[in-house]
C-alpha cells in the first residue's frame, strides 16, 4: 500500500465525517489493513494529517498556460479563486490549512510559483513575500468563516436580516439601513470584493516601493 492511498483515503473520510471523528483505526479499517502499516509510512496522525492539507492544495492545478499574457492582478486572481475553489471542496478540513504553514511539495510550489509571479512584475522579495501570504490569509481565513462546519447557510442569512430589521432605528441606523446589504451578497462576490481590495492594495504599495519609485513610470506592471 503507497502512502499516497492512504492520504487519498484520509482525506475522503476527513471530508465525510470531519477530522476530530477520524482515527487511525478508522483510517486502517477503510483500507482494509491494520495501524501498523500505516506506521510504516507515517510517524502519527499529525504526519498524516500535514500530508492531507499538502493533498488539498495539489488540487489548486492552474496551467501555465493559463497565466501567459495576463497582468499580476489577473494572473493573481485566477490563482487565489482555483485556491479557494480547492478549499470550499473540503470545508470539514479547512482547520488543517490554517493550523500550519504548507512545507510539502504542493506548498513549496505553490509557494514559489507565487512569490516568482510577484517578483516578475516589479515586487521588491520583501514585498513579495508579504503580498504571498496576505492572499494566503484572506483566502483562508475566508473559507473558514463561509464555509466551515457550522457556518451559516441562506436561511440563516435571512434570519440574520430579519434580526438587523427589527433592531431599534435610532439605536442603530446604520445597522438596519444596511441590513439588506449585509445579508444579500452571493458568497462569490464578496470573495472578489475583499480580494479587489486586497489587489488595490498590493498595487499601490508596489508602486510606491522605494524600487519602482527610483524606476519611475517605465516600472513593470
Amino acid at each position: 500500500m503507497d502512502a499516497g492511498r492512504i492520504v487519498d483515503t484520509a482525506l475522503k473520510l476527513i471530508d465525510e465525517v470531519g477530522i476530530q471523528t477520524v482515527t487511525l483505526r478508522m483510517l486502517a479499517d477503510a483500507l482494509d489493513s491494520g495501524t501498523a502499516t500505516l506506521y510504516r509510512h507515517f510517524n502519527g496522525k499529525d504526519e498524516l494529517l500535514a500530508l492531507v492539507a499538502d493533498r488539498i492544495l495539489g488540487e489548486v492545478n492552474v496551467p501555465s498556460e493559463e497565466l501567459d499574457g495576463l497582468t499580476w492582478r489577473e494572473a493573481v486572481t485566477v490563482v487565489a479563486t482555483a485556491f479557494y475553489g480547492a478549499l470550499c471542496r473540503h470545508p470539514h478540513a479547512l482547520s488543517l490549512l490554517a493550523a500550519q504553514v504548507p512545507v510539502g511539495p504542493n506548498g513549496l510550489r505553490a509557494r514559489e510559483r507565487l512569490i516568482t509571479l510577484f517578483l516578475s512584475h516589479g515586487f521588491p522579495v520583501g514585498l513579495a513575500a508579504r503580498a504571498f501570504t496576505a492572499i494566503g490569509h484572506y483566502v483562508i481565513g475566508f473559507a473558514i468563516q463561509q464555509h466551515g462546519p457550522g457556518t451559516p447557510g441562506p436561511e440563516d442569512q435571512m434570519q440574520l436580516r430579519d434580526f438587523y430589521n427589527s433592531l431599534d432605528p435610532t439605536a442603530y441606523p446604520a445597522t438596519t439601513a444596511a441590513a439588506h446589504a449585509l445579508t444579500s451578497a452571493p458568497l462569490h462576490e464578496e470573495f472578489r470584493f475583499g480580494l479587489d481590495l486586497l489587489l488595490d492594495g498590493l498595487e499601490k504599495a508596489r508602486v510606491d516601493s522605494p524600487q519602482n519609485s527610483e524606476e519611475g513610470p517605465g516600472a513593470a506592471g
